[in-house]
């Protein structure tokens, strides 16, 4: 990640940074807790302070950053208790997606998209890059969302799918092949039409990443009590 491409548009600009910038925090190139300094990052990406100050309320709204008086822009910093927060509205929202994306598929809806998601995940567990399983679970989960044909539903899990990549790649040692064996298992209920099998997998594998979560990030130097 170094210089963007100052080609585009200003709006296209400041989503490019936006999207740099996010990586960056996932990564761990930007700690929690950091201040995002508008000179020395308008530098290293190349770009004037203009299109910087737009994308940093993008990174605002998906939780990566909070704009504090007289810092600016610092980096969100991850707590337990912020992980549960996460964890609670992904039960609230995922598992009655679920339960929604089977009733789609019981009316004749094809699962075919979830069906990609999940052979984009088994491709990214193959590499064993750290970053893209993280990416590709977050959008398997997403994909689910976007199934109920829901559109405020798909608006909250836009605005958190980011917060859950995150999550995912600082507990990125707990085995990938564990969670893409819950995404067959989503698949699988999800395609049956089957309403309440879907919820109940659904919810099942939720609280079990929670358990897994938690466990490493009672771990984690960058995670606070």
């Amino acid at each position: 990640m170094t210089a963007v491409d100052p080609g585009p548009r200003p709006d296209s600009l400041s989503r490019q940074i936006y999207a740099t910038l996010r990586e960056g925090i996932i990564r761990g190139k930007y700690p929690q807790g950091s201040r995002l300094a508008e000179q020395p990052l308008a530098l290293e990406l190349s770009v004037s302070r203009v299109p910087l100050r737009e994308a940093v309320p993008l990174l605002e709204v998906d939780g990566f950053v909070s704009t504090l008086p007289r810092r600016g822009a610092v980096v969100s910093t991850w707590t337990i208790r912020s992980a549960h927060d996460l964890f609670d509205l992904r039960l609230c929202l995922e598992v009655g997606a679920a339960r929604y994306a089977a009733r789609q598929v019981a009316l004749g809806a094809s699962p075919a998209v979830l069906g990609e998601a999940l052979r984009s995940s088994q491709e990214g567990v193959g590499q064993g890059d750290a970053y893209r399983i993280a990416a590709d679970s977050a959008r398997f989960h997403e994909t689910i969302v976007e199934m109920t044909d829901n559109a405020l539903m798909r608006s909250v899990m836009r605005s958190v799918a980011g917060r859950m990549q995150w999550l995912f790649y600082l507990t990125s040692q707990l085995d990938p092949g564990d969670a893409l064996h819950g995404h067959q298992e989503l698949y699988e209920a999800v395609s049956s039409g089957n309403e309440r099998v879907a919820e109940a997998v659904a919810y099942a594998h939720i609280e079990r990443d929670r358990l897994e979560s938690l466990r490493v990030l009672h771990d984690h130097p960058g995670v606070q009590e």
